[in-house]
């Protein structure tokens, strides 16, 4: 197997280990930023591995897997988990139900263009990432679904990093619990990670795509497991609106 071949199943596996971290904590705490941080993961981590998958072999489900949890939802719904978090105003509930709505809505479209797929044009040993715009219809022949992808991604990557930075600032700028200012950091350069070798895989260059997803999952993951580290003087901070809770 070569090195491209390895990353998505390496990516997996730390996207489990940090989708169950997170569940856990949703568990103990019940906590909605918790659910909807470890439900975008569990979206992540399906797309990896269907990723890897078809590096190796072709299955239109795994493609389906791959091109609706891994290309379109799971950012949006982990950013969402950051707007729970920043905010516990009632106008987020209603921007879930959006966010619900337009999952539900690109699910349909996909199921619609799986019948349009063109398995001929599927080229073993490359990167889904790059050839999945022969293999799906057009916009016009069906695949309206690729309208949906840059709601979802635009919408998690500002609220995510936009929320991570904010979160480190404001910890900064009070001067307390520096383990979550370096954990926010953490996640904002995570996320930019991933959307910087998604756009270049957009521009024809996907030889850093996979690289760049492991890089993400790590980065978030340290990040998380930071903020998450007791730190003296944490019930001081609590007192404080600070938005970074993990």
């Amino acid at each position: 197997m070569t090195l491209n071949e390895i990353l998505p199943f390496v990516s997996t596996a730390v996207m489990a280990a940090f989708t169950v971290f997170v569940l856990q904590r949703f568990a103990v705490r019940r906590a909605p930023h918790f659910l909807f941080w470890g439900l975008g993961l569990a979206m992540f981590g399906a797309g990896s591995f269907a990723e890897a998958y078809l590096a190796l072999a072709w299955n239109r489900w795994v493609f389906f897997v791959w091109y609706l949890f891994g290309a379109a939802l799971n950012a949006g719904w982990i950013g969402h988990g950051t707007v729970y978090l920043l905010s516990r105003r009632r106008w987020v509930h209603g921007l879930t139900v959006v966010l619900i709505i337009g999952s539900l809505v690109a699910a349909g479209l996909m199921f619609q263009a799986m019948g349009r797929l063109d398995d001929s044009k599927f080229v073993l040993g490359q990167p889904i990432s790059e050839q999945y715009r022969a293999i799906m219809p057009a916009v016009s022949a069906g695949g309206t679904v690729r309208l949906t992808t840059p709601f979802f991604n635009i919408y998690g990557l500002v609220t995510l990093v936009g929320g991570a930075l904010w979160s480190a600032y404001l910890f900064w700028r009070k001067r307390v619990l520096p383990n979550r200012v370096i954990a926010n950091v953490l996640i904002a350069a995570g996320a930019l990670s991933i959307g910087f070798a998604s756009t270049l895989t957009r521009l024809g260059n996907g030889n850093y795509l996979y690289l760049g997803e492991l890089v993400a999952a790590m980065l978030m993951f340290a990040g998380f497991l930071l903020a998450a580290r007791p730190q003296p003087g944490e019930a001081q901070a609590a007192a404080a609106p600070a938005p970074a809770k993990s």
